[in-house]
């Protein structure tokens, strides 16, 4: 649903939004009303309150909700079903101990990050978060101690390829609409990206690790948590499972660099080859495929087909209640949209009188805050400043790209549908949420921004 107009101005609607935000973190962790229950009462109050029709209101509630789910459900559905396999067959173990092995105890954590940073080059962050859970609490389940030791560097790791690295949509928008060269913003962005997850996930991760302890999830150990299930089977060879994991990978990345030249035109338009391969590189399309491959090749051993039906049928019963909390959140996101929070904030912080590579970031803050969505944020701020960067090199307007990354970065909190992602499939609750993720999120965005601005005067 578009913005409606806005009918209060920008302070009310802030005053709306940061209301809304305090009243659903009263119910959820005071009164401990649960989470989907809260934030569809919320989002209903808060699209009343916006000044938004009320014969509209339904259809603001359902579009955000819906939107969510149509990129969510399947992903999450997909996803959990290959964990299952991945982690009833020993495969995730068998990475878990190839990857250990490799690195060592200590540096488990960091390998997880790295393969997680490589694996979400191609990848969305919702999708590659959920293909690359299982191994994550392989890992944490063999070594112990909080979960968030293993989960926040792959999570991190995700969250700053999709957020600052061209093909990702978001730094591909942003950097469009300021006139940059998309080659240009990702060699710059790579470096930038990794010296932020450093910083701002890794070395966070380890500090925070061993002060919040949240146990391992048993998301996808199904009905028998024994461990007996797994070592029942004879476990499958270290490079059919890592085949399996790289048919997402190859499958989303060619879509990725064909959709991207088709858009540069390099390759024209209407190309019956070109348009298969982008359907098969189709995130829900990819993983479905990949879940196939997972039947046939390590589902199938030692099983019948029909037992394995049963232990995929297992597998979603946990993930209800994470694929509606992430579609609600997604709705309460939706409706700070439409009530026209984000028109209103670009009109007032249109000229804040500040350094252009601070007002970009400033600005997609502003944004990513207010309504949740750092793509949003991301595509809204770079057009907004887009008119001041006519004169601007490739390098500075690539600069600018990882500002505005950066704002849309920080401060995830509930109106964003990852924050409820991460915290069910972590096992986390929302105040610990906000504690470790939010402040994650955070020290990324502030990370990337800080090189940025000691990198610009550079450049100029």
């Amino acid at each position: 649903m578009d913005p409606i107009t806005p009918v209060h101005g920008t302070g009310v609607l802030l005053l709306i939004a940061a209301a809304a935000v305090a009243v659903l973190l009263v119910l959820i962790i005071i009164v401990r009303l649960h989470a989907f229950i809260a934030l569809v009462l919320v989002s209903l109050l808060t699209a009343v309150a916006a000044g938004i029709p009320l014969a509209d209101v339904p259809l603001a509630l359902t579009s955000g909700f819906g939107s969510t789910l149509a990129s969510v459900a399947l992903l999450v559905g997909f996803g959990v079903m290959i964990g299952r396999l991945l982690e009833a067959s020993g495969g995730a173990q068998v990475l878990a101990d190839t990857l250990v092995g490799r690195f060592g105890e200590a540096r488990a954590p960091f390998a997880l990050g790295v393969a997680a940073f490589l694996f979400g080059l191609p990848i969305f962050f919702d999708a590659g978060l959920v293909v690359f859970l299982p191994i994550i609490l392989t890992v944490a389940r063999r070594f112990g101690g909080s979960v968030l030791l293993y989960g926040l560097p792959a999570a991190g790791a995700f969250a700053a390829t999709h957020a600052f690295l061209p093909p990702h949509p978001g730094p591909v928008a942003a950097g469009t609409v300021m006139g940059g060269d998309l080659g240009v913003v990702l060699l710059v962005n790579l470096p930038i990206a990794i010296v932020a997850w450093y910083v701002g996930v890794y070395l966070f991760s380890r500090y925070i690790g061993t002060r919040v302890h949240v146990d391992v999830p048993t998301l996808l150990l199904g009905e028998q948590r024994d461990g007996t299930e797994r070592d029942a089977v004879t476990p499958p060879a270290f490079g059919l499972v890592l085949s399996i994991l790289l048919v997402p990978l190859v499958l989303i990345g060619l879509n990725t660099v064909l959709t991207t030249l088709v858009t540069n035109g390099t390759i024209a338009e209407g190309n019956r080859l070109v348009e298969s391969l982008v359907l098969l590189g189709n995130t829900p399309v990819a993983l479905l495929l990949t879940l196939l491959v997972a039947i046939v090749t390590i589902g199938r051993r030692d099983r019948s087909l029909a037992e394995t039906g049963q232990l995929l049928d297992q597998s979603l019963g946990p993930v209800c209640s994470v694929i509606l909390i992430t579609g609600a959140g997604g709705m309460f996101g939706g409706v700070l949209r439409t009530s026209g929070i984000g028109d209103a904030l670009t009109e007032s912080l249109g000229d804040l009188g500040v350094p252009l590579l601070l007002q970009a970031f400033l600005l997609a803050t502003a944004l990513r805050v207010a309504q949740g969505s750092a793509t949003v944020a991301l595509t809204t701020a770079s057009g907004l400043i887009a008119g001041q960067t006519v004169d601007l090199s490739d390098l500075q307007i690539a600069l600018l790209v990882t500002a505005v990354a950066a704002g849309a970065t920080v401060l995830s909190h509930v109106n964003d549908s990852g924050f409820w992602l991460v915290s069910r499939f972590l096992g986390m609750d929302e105040k610990t949420t906000l504690r470790t993720w939010t402040v994650m999120e955070t020290t990324l965005g502030v990370s990337a921004f800080a090189v940025a601005a000691a990198l610009y005067p550079l450049v100029g």
